[in-house]
């Protein structure tokens, strides 16, 4: 039971009571009709029933574990976390590239904020390591809301998913990556939530068990996917905005490369940042990734110097990734299909047992890649090097001709 102090309204001599205390001034007359107003309106506002309380109490998420070992982290080295996470871009006009979606979130957040409401729920899809997370939370810095972080393995339960949608606030985003992983049941509490902002609860069992409705605050979820495929038509067609992430230009990459470069406190020039960005396959999680390891390599063979086109080069050839981006195990897959099968066709099984690779490794990590860049293809008897992965390996273009007929 609440307890209202009357003390903050005491006079500075203390608890001396009145001389008078029949007489009563307007001011304390209109402080108590007012007191009872007030207490009037706070028992029509009665919290909810307490099967209710104990039902909302039960849908609080708890702590994944990777939330737990971040945590921890954060507090054993909180310098670390600092500089990770300070290399995502804060804002839309940081953020290099995929400018067709950045022209239309622009104009999407200036017609929110001035609504004054949440922005429409966001699918983005496309290749990973490409920005989708660094791009839901560029959107609530700009919407000026908080913006909570899961996975779609993580929401295991019903209960998992409820929790997060109870606790977020007005305006507040959601952002699940890899929603295409949704279990059934939790994809269907989403369905209600996105639609009517709305959350269902069953409480009790058998004869006994009611449905009651919470009101939840208008969220934004935005969901990440590396396969728009697999989603649910349902679930797909309650986004708002359906967007697709290309893959980035090389002079995107570059700028990518010197922006981390300068956050990281490395120094870099113009032929350094070049040669990492043209083996980064179009992805500045890769781009990042290499230049850590140049940096690395910098350090410790270059004695700090400034990481110069030669130098990038030079360590890029020790990790094994040459001027296309291929690394030793594409380069094997290449050179298998030319010289143990005359450029193909081999089947993906014949591949993977001469390789001494998975088949579906094979499928679904290296070849993407190959048949981006036109070094591969796939044919209904198998897969094919094309005449563009014998020139670049080093063999004579005639012989892939007559490989290849």
């Amino acid at each position: 039971m609440a307890i209202i102090s009357s003390k903050p309204n005491q006079s500075p001599e203390g608890d001396r009571p009145s001389e008078n205390p029949s007489a009563s001034s307007p001011e304390k007359v209109a402080s108590k009709a007012s007191s009872k107003s007030s207490s009037k309106k706070a028992s029509k506002k009665e919290p909810t029933s307490p099967e209710m309380q104990q039902a909302l109490d039960l849908l609080q998420a708890e702590a994944t574990p990777e939330e737990k070992l971040e945590a921890e982290l954060a507090k054993n080295n909180p310098a670390q976390v600092t500089v990770d996470i300070n290399i995502r871009p804060k804002n839309l006009a940081d953020y290099i590239g995929q400018k067709d979606l950045k022209e239309l979130l622009n104009i999407a957040i200036a017609a929110a904020k001035s609504r004054s409401s949440a922005l429409d729920h966001l699918l983005l899809y496309g290749p990973p390591g490409l920005g989708k997370t660094s791009l839901a939370l560029i959107i609530a810095q700009e919407m000026g809301v908080q913006c909570k972080i899961t996975s779609a393995p993580a929401l295991e339960r019903p209960r998992d998913v409820a929790g997060l949608l109870v606790s977020l606030q007005q305006g507040d985003i959601l952002f699940i990556d890899e929603i295409h992983r949704l279990p059934s049941v939790t994809e269907e509490i989403l369905y209600p939530a996105m639609e009517d902002y709305r959350l269902d609860i069953t409480i009790g069992k058998g004869q006994g068990a009611r449905i009651r409705s919470v009101q939840l605050n208008k969220f934004t979820l935005i969901g990440a996917t590396t396969r728009i495929g697999a989603l649910s038509s349902p679930l797909r067609d309650r986004f708002g905005f359906v967007q697709h992430f290309r893959f980035y230009e090389q002079d995107e990459l570059t700028q990518i490369v010197s922006r981390s470069a300068k956050i990281l406190e490395t120094p870099i020039d113009d032929d350094g940042a070049i040669a990492i960005a043209t083996r980064a396959r179009g992805t500045p999680r890769i781009a990042n990734r290499l230049l850590k390891r140049v940096r690395d390599y910098a350090e410790v063979k270059a004695k700090g110097e400034k990481i110069t086109g030669a130098i990038a080069e030079s360590a890029l050839e020790l990790f094994n990734v040459d001027p296309k981006g291929l690394d030793w195990i594409d380069r094997k897959l290449l050179t298998v299909l030319i010289e143990n099968f005359n450029g193909g066709p081999a089947g993906l099984d014949t591949l993977a047992a001469a390789t001494g690779e998975d088949a579906q490794t094979i499928e679904e990590v290296y070849e993407p890649y190959l048949l981006q860049i036109g070094y591969i293809n796939r044919t209904p008897r198998g897969r094919v090097a094309t005449a563009a992965a014998w020139k670049h390996l080093g063999y004579s273009v005639q012989t892939a001709i007559a490989g290849l007929l």
